[in-house]
């Protein structure tokens, strides 16, 4: 069936997309499988709201570039540019339609990104770059008003003045400068302060906690990206490397490879991945190489040896990026770290092999507590590692892989296949084999553990699309870990399901329905015994998400979500959460407003739920929802005129059956916890 119909109403680029379903919920499990760790790296966000107003060229795009949107698989884009290839550039954006493998959803996913267009030659763009770009300003303040424990005064004793917590002010500082013209140059700075963190007084006497400083230049002749100050690695499959945004099991079960350039700009908030030196990648021909270097400070949990032997070490490395207590601010920078590494690449046709390796080199050696599970966890002050990726199109399969070794020799493996049967179904394949040995930093491969550790699993995803109305989405993963974790004192298994069903019956409504299990063993304490047995844990959760364009004007969301917990030998739990989300954007007026009003309980933090949260440009929050309450929020964002825009974000949860919120110095005494967010943008 043509999609003629459907194009001319699709979101267009000037506009600025919200997130669909299916990366809400990558972004949420991200989140959950992060220990509901807060993501400050809005790198991703950053440049799919830049790609909203500057949209890729699809006549123009290579390979790399179309990989960087995170919508297209492989197989896609290999369609792609196989159909331009045979026909020549794109003349219209409808013809898109007539890429093989590209259906309606996908169409719709990444319309507001791309568009067509003639070719900018490389030598205009180089006179270009440094007075066509864009400069953009951005300052945001945060504070949550309701004063937790850490912020109060604390009595004082004789001889003792009074003292807090908390060294610094609940206000939470964000100054970001960018400079960006197209993908080819980019440079910034960036300034944070969190919330507790002193400003330019006591241990903070420079200003912001974090700074950060970035160039980054693409296309110049011979060299395919510079790269200095800070910078982000991203090496074959993720088994040794990869600092970029990568997501794990979701609805889009196709996206099992990941695909990012090997280096890419850094100027987020967060404060761990990274690195900061130099990076160069040069092509010639079919062959590319890059190298890196770097040297940062990081936070780590010192250790001092009483012994007189001077044998100092770091018991864990620090992630938080919190330095608002004295003993956090003690941790700032005590570990010394140099990386250096590279990688050489091969791409001939459709097959593309690369070797990648990267070493560190530590001031103060790591060792980590005697805990049964921390027998082979990482130690000393070298790490190193090695390792080869490919990938291969044949027809309609892509296989895609990497296999990885520490310098102790521990193995690791991942490799995949993706394979589409044209319009009706896509497949995936991947299996992974990681030793109980195998360490590395900063990685991030397709498993289930957050890190690649210790695990061997088989995934397998299906996708069909039977017709233009629906679709069918579902996967099967099945794993083992050889050793101890922790919290569970035994090799154990597990695996994951989900089937998600998506309706869309014209172009204004969406409706689907997701229903996803886990099952995973661990440590569970038996009636206050003192006794934690390895128990096996089943979870399910059930969502059913409806969305609707009422006009022109209004957009309506509309969620359910079902949880239902049981554990061995102890009480079954649930969970319920529910939201009405509206998105209202006059026609012709300079505002817009989204607000949402939700409801939800569990029995305790082990039911916990996640939503997706709008919030001002550039950010976004994914809060974690259990014992029972209420949430409500609401986001104005003004244009004052081309290039200045204001937006704030009240947002508050009220608990019905709680008293204290939080716990140690986030302690908030009351039932109410309130945020505020202010950001005011320039652009020019």
């Amino acid at each position: 069936m043509s999609l003629f119909w459907l194009l001319p109403f699709l979101p267009v680029a000037q506009s600025t997309p919200e997130p669909v379903a299916t990366e809400e919920q990558e972004l949420e499990i991200n989140t959950e499988n992060n220990t509901d760790a807060e993501n400050e790296d809005d790198s991703y966000a950053q440049q799919m709201q830049y790609y909203s107003k500057h949209p890729v060229n699809l006549n123009t795009a290579d390979e790399e570039t179309l990989g960087e949107l995170k919508i297209l698989n492989p197989v896609q884009i290999q369609s792609l540019l196989l159909y331009r290839r045979l026909l020549g550039c794109f003349i219209n954006i409808y013809e898109i339609q007539a890429i093989p493998g590209w259906d309606i959803q996908l169409i719709k996913r990444i319309r507001p990104y791309v568009n067509v267009g003639d070719d900018l030659k490389i030598s205009a763009a180089l006179l270009k770059r440094l007075q066509g770009g864009e400069h953009t300003i951005l300052a945001r303040i945060s504070q949550t008003p309701e004063r937790s424990d850490g912020y109060l005064p604390v009595p004082a004793t004789t001889g003792q003045s009074v003292t807090k917590g908390y060294l610094g002010s609940p206000q939470k500082i964000l100054f970001r400068y960018k400079y960006q013209f197209k993908n080819l140059l980019q440079y910034g700075v960036l300034g944070e302060k969190d919330a507790g963190e002193q400003f330019f007084k006591g241990r903070q006497k420079p200003g912001f906690d974090f700074y950060s400083a970035h160039f980054f230049a693409r296309d110049m002749g011979i060299v395919k990206s510079l790269a200095l100050g800070d910078f982000t690695v991203n090496l074959g499959q993720g088994l040794i490397q990869w600092q970029s945004l990568a997501f794990k099991k979701s609805a889009a079960v196709i996206s099992v490879k990941r695909e990012a350039p090997v280096l890419r700009p850094y100027n987020a908030a967060g404060e761990i991945n990274f690195h900061r030196g130099a990076g160069l990648t040069v092509v010639k021909n079919n062959w590319s190489a890059t190298a890196f270097i770097s040297f940062r400070k990081l936070d780590g949990n010192f250790v001092m040896d009483t012994s007189g032997n001077h044998e100092d070490y770091i018991s864990s490395l620090q992630i938080s990026g919190y330095h608002r207590t004295t003993a956090e601010a003690d941790d700032k920078g005590v570990q010394h770290q140099l990386a250096a590494g590279g990688n050489i690449s091969l791409r001939y046709g459709l097959f593309h092999l690369g070797l990648n390796g990267i070493n560190y080199k530590f001031k103060l050696p790591l060792q980590k507590p005697g805990d049964p599970y921390n027998r082979y966890a990482l130690a000393g002050s070298s790490l190193g590692n090695y390792s080869i990726d490919y990938s291969y199109t044949f027809k309609n399969v892509h296989f895609f892989g990497e296999g990885a070794t520490t310098q102790n020799g521990y193995k690791a493996f991942v490799g995949g296949a993706l394979l589409s049967t044209g319009q009706d179904a896509d497949i995936s394949f991947l299996y992974r084999s990681i030793s109980k040995g195998y360490q590395s930093l900063y990685s991030n491969a397709f498993t289930e553990t957050a890190v690649p550790n210790n695990e061997r699993g088989f995934y397998t995803g299906v996708s069909l699309h039977p017709g233009t109305v629906w679709q069918v989405n579902a996967y099967a993963d099945f794993y083992f870990f050889p050793w101890l974790k922790y919290r569970v004192d035994a090799p154990s298994n597990g695996a994951a399901y989900l089937m998600q069903v998506t309706c869309t019956p014209n172009k204004k409504t969406e409706l689907y329905s997701c229903l996803r299990s886990e099952t995973k063993a661990l440590n569970v304490s038996i009636n206050q015994s003192g006794l934690s047995p390895v128990m096996v844990q089943h979870k399910i959760n059930w969502r059913s998400h409806f969305s609707c364009t009422i006009n022109a004007d209004l957009l309506l969301n509309l969620r359910f979500d079902l949880l239902w917990l049981n554990a061995e030998n102890t009480a079954p739990e649930q969970g319920f959460l529910t939201y009405l989300n509206l998105a209202y954007k006059p026609t012709g007026k300079s505002w817009s407003s989204i607000m949402r009003m939700q409801y939800f309980e569990s029995n305790s933090y082990n039911s916990r739920m996640y939503a997706f949260e709008n919030d001002v440009p550039y950010s976004f929050s994914i809060p974690v929802f259990y014992n029972k309450g209420f949430r409500y929020y609401t986001i104005i964002n003004y244009d004052v005129n081309k290039k200045l825009n204001f937006c704030a974000k009240w947002a508050q949860t009220i608990y019905s059956n709680k008293t204290l919120i939080g716990s140690g110095l986030d302690e908030i005494n009351g039932n109410k916890k309130s945020d505020l967010r202010l950001q005011i943008m320039y652009k020019f």
